[in-house]
């Protein structure tokens, strides 16, 4: 029987196939092991650091161009949040801030991130894959990519929990931007899942929802196998070519 003809799972079901993909979320990469068990030598973080801001920059972008493809007021009112979040307003800093003042805790000045030197192409390509995806999806498509925020207050938790003991070097100003996240992502995935459940109710609308899910998965894993090239074998873009 093909998956269209399958009935669909019941909302609590698919929740659930939405929350099972949390094995593969990149905290179980072996670069975020490494990172969040102490054992990345400085270098190491702050090329973690530099490449992420390209992804943070990307955040509320990617969030505008959901937001140009809804013509759902209530939903724009509520997604906009985002982009407030990461941008920031006036008199009060946002995520994007808070990742500068990381990479200043980690050593990195405020111009060699805005200058994305350090960014890998690879770490590049995939975060303007996600980009382009959510530009060219529908805005259902593209709020279902942002449920890795179901995985992620574990992932910023551990952050909290482990840095300051494994990595004593790193300034405690820096860890404003994943104490924000804590409660920012709760937030922002509960409204991303009511708006994936309520969409896709066929069952292959909902195994579409998975495979979209998974895309943003894949992002987030490619990313840090490029780091893990460059910054863990040793091995960046080019490393063989003689200058």
């Amino acid at each position: 029987m093909g998956s269209e003809e399958q009935a669909p799972w019941s909302r609590e079901e698919f929740e659930q196939q939405l929350r099972a993909k949390e094995k593969y979320y990149h905290i179980v990469h072996p670069f975020h092991i490494l990172m969040n068990s102490g054992k990345l030598e400085k270098p190491a973080i702050q090329g973690w650091v530099a490449n992420r801001f390209y992804y943070q920059t990307s955040i509320p972008v990617k969030d505008a161009a959901i937001m140009a493809n809804c013509r759902e007021r209530d939903v724009r009112r509520h997604w906009v949040q985002r982009i407030i979040d990461h941008d920031g307003t006036e008199g009060e800093d946002g995520g994007i801030e808070a990742w500068l003042q990381l990479g200043e805790s980690v050593g990195l000045t405020r111009e060699e991130l805005i200058s994305e030197e350090h960014v890998l192409p690879g770490v590049r390509f995939a975060i303007d894959a996600y980009y382009n995806f959510a530009r060219t999806a529908t805005w259902q498509e593209a709020a279902c990519s942002s449920l890795t925020e179901l995985f992620a207050p574990t992932i910023h938790q551990k952050r909290l929990d482990n840095w300051p003991e494994v990595y004593p070097w790193i300034d405690e100003k820096g860890y404003i931007y994943f104490r924000k996240r804590l409660s920012e992502a709760r937030r922002d995935v509960e409204h991303g899942l009511q708006i994936t459940l309520d969409h896709f109710r066929r069952r292959d609308e909902q195994e579409h929802a998975l495979d979209i899910l998974q895309f943003k998965l894949d992002i987030l894993w490619t990313m840090l196998d490029a780091m893990w090239m460059a910054y863990i074998e040793n091995k960046p873009p080019y490393h063989c070519v003689d200058e």
